[in-house]
């Protein structure tokens, strides 16, 4: 079976959960943009609750053009901000600035698209999780993806609930303040675990 999924900017820990189901992954790159997902948008843990990034467009959010064609606005400095974020949740993970300069230097970049820059992590995160997938990228929108392959474009949704048996359960920086805090950016999970990342999604697949 081969997957079909969506982006999403540094894609939650149950995003990447489904990718390691598979070893052939496509990504959609001819949907038409949607607001209120991940896909200029993630969820770190602070240590007075969650503190949600987004990634702001031009145009806006209720653009309905096709999502390869939308662009990043750098009106406000919110690489700055996102970069600040990650500096004040992170520093005390123990892998975080094994991570940090690679990463910072990615978003400083500017890209143009929002896919384009979506692609970039998502790369990013499984190089550094030395995952061995194979991946592709669509050429048209299909509706009805064909028999051989798992549609999980738009399964993974802000504000959903993940249940108890589909959580992929690890130590936070914040979780003695807070609790712990399911299904948040996957840069949450490589902070804090580095190369264990890629065994603990495998060990929650298997064990349920």
């Amino acid at each position: 079976m081969k997957l079909l999924i969506d982006y999403q900017y540094f894609g939650t820990v149950n995003y990447y959960k489904m990718l390691f189901n598979f070893k052939y992954i496509e990504f959609e790159e001819y949907e038409r943009y949607q607001k209120g997902s991940f896909r200029n948008r993630t969820i770190i843990p602070g240590a007075n609750g969650l503190i949600p990034l987004s990634v702001p467009l031009q145009n806006g959010r209720d653009q309905r053009a096709l999502f390869k064609d939308i662009k990043i606005a750098y009106k406000e400095n919110w690489v700055l901000q996102h970069t600040r974020a990650l500096d004040a949740c992170y520093m005390r993970a123990p892998f975080y600035e094994f991570y940090r300069d690679a990463l910072f230097a990615i978003l400083g970049n500017q890209e143009d698209f929002l896919m384009e820059l979506d692609k970039k992590l998502i790369q990013w995160v499984l190089k550094m999780m030395k995952a061995n997938f194979d991946l592709s990228f669509t050429n048209s929108y299909q509706k009805e993806p064909a028999s051989d392959t798992k549609d999980g474009r738009n399964q993974l949704l802000p504000n959903q609930v993940i249940s108890e048996k589909d959580q992929v359960v690890y130590g936070q920086v914040f979780d003695d303040r807070i609790g712990f805090q399911p299904n948040m950016s996957i840069l949450d999970l490589l902070f804090c675990n580095g190369p264990a990342s890629a065994g603990l999604l495998i060990d929650s697949n298997s064990r349920f």
